[in-house]
């Protein structure tokens, strides 16, 4: 299952192709997403009870070895319909965990998983809500995701002007009950950031690599920029940061399938961020297979239907800079491309908005503007080779102009 604008569709059809597995895709979109694939089932993920009748009638006639769902937004879904078919997949109440950060600190904290003091405030009536939390505090959506409307506010002016922004981030997005009329307030956690890559079957947790982010996250915004593995952390506080990600992974009640868990090491040690029942997003699965020498996506496959990955200790060091949008205009042209190209250690640059297209930073965008990826004998000879190609490009953008329309 996959939204149209998913970046995983293709590399998950190549995957099945190279397992020898035939797939049936589900999407909103009208069109066949990739060429090799023409059969699928468009359903409109808006209106889920309608899309969970429409695949039922479409697959009830076929053995289907195993459900994916390619993004957030089709997990729950894929949770309905493997339980209608009998297949394994974590249950549609821990699959909304996923995607409520307010529900999802009411379990943790349930569980005596280690959580940051919370409250949830009605945007409503938030002008006049009184904060039961010290500053510096983080405002946060419950439900979108990638950073997007996530603030660090250090004072009551601050909290009043997030409050004001994100509620026009929820309007534009469409959203509707409790996560438009609704924000998170989370105390503030310092400390270095982690990832974690992991799969769950049968209820048994296995990583598959840690993603060590070398560049502070302090706020006010949370754009994510370097992923590199293996993990520099040390090996007592590993322990603990996977022992706590398993831990969150039982009190969501997560059973089945790819883990992205997001973490602090704070004072008192890890802090679950985020966890999501997918992999990494976007093009950094890509750096599964640079680290560990296998594709992700035949890891993910193969885990559906019951294969634990087999990965070795020894992994490459591998790594990625997600190119963060630092200015709003419209991009005219990308310059350096190929000087980057031909930096020591780096295997491959990706611009994903064309000339034309209006760039949006946090926290109102949700979108990089592309990916730079590197693999190198060490750590720090691949951050470094991610750093000076990121150097070398300019990227020139023009003011977006709006015409106002005038009164008659």
């Amino acid at each position: 299952m996959a939204p149209s604008g998913s970046y995983r569709i293709a590399a998950y059809t190549q995957a099945a192709q190279a397992l020898g597995m035939p797939i049936l895709v589900v999407s909103n979109s009208a069109h066949s997403l990739v060429a090799e694939v023409a059969s699928g089932i468009t359903v409109d993920f808006s209106q889920p009870d309608q899309a969970y009748a429409d695949i039922i009638a479409a697959v009830d006639a076929i053995d289907v070895a195993c459900l994916l769902a390619t993004d957030d937004s089709c997990v729950a879904l894929c949770s309905r319909v493997a339980d209608y078919l009998g297949l394994p997949q974590n249950s549609t109440a821990a699959a909304l965990l996923t995607q409520r950060k307010d529900l999802a600190r009411d379990a943790l904290a349930a569980a005596g998983c280690n959580t940051p003091d919370y409250q949830r405030i009605e945007i409503a009536t938030a002008n006049d809500a009184t904060l039961s939390i010290p500053y510096p505090v983080v405002v946060k959506p419950l439900a979108l995701s990638a950073s997007r409307g996530v603030i660090r506010v250090n004072n009551d002016a601050e909290l009043i002007q997030a409050l004001h922004r994100i509620d026009a981030i929820l309007e534009k997005t469409g959203q509707q009950g409790e996560e438009r009329e609704h924000l998170l307030v989370e105390s503030y956690i310092d400390g270095a950031e982690y990832a974690v890559e992991g799969f769950i079957i049968d209820g048994q947790f296995r990583v598959l690599t840690i993603f060590d982010k070398p560049e502070p996250l302090n706020g006010p915004y949370f754009e994510e920029t370097y992923y590199l593995t293996p993990s520099q952390l040390e090996e007592s506080l590993k322990s603990q940061l996977i022992q706590e990600v398993e831990r969150c992974c039982q009190a969501y009640g997560l059973s089945q399938g790819p883990v992205h868990a997001e973490a602090r090491m704070g004072a008192n040690g890890p802090v679950l961020l985020e966890l999501a029942a997918r992999t990494i997003g976007g093009q950094c699965g890509q750096l599964i297979e640079f680290s560990l020498q296998q594709k992700l996506e035949e890891l993910v496959i193969n885990g559906m239907c019951g294969v634990m990955p087999d990965t070795c200790d020894k992994a490459d060091s591998a790594g990625v800079l997600m190119i963060p949008i630092t200015d709003h205009g419209i991009l005219q042209r990308v310059e350096g491309l190929t000087v980057a190209m031909q930096t020591e250690f780096v295997r491959d640059i990706e611009i994903h908005i064309s000339p034309g297209y209006e760039l949006i930073p946090l926290p109102e965008g949700s979108s990089y503007l592309g990916f730079i990826f590197a693999q190198a004998p060490t750590f720090e000879q691949t951050y470094d080779a991610l750093k000076s190609a990121y150097s070398k490009m300019r990227f020139v953008t023009r003011p977006r102009w709006e015409l106002e329309s005038l009164a008659p």
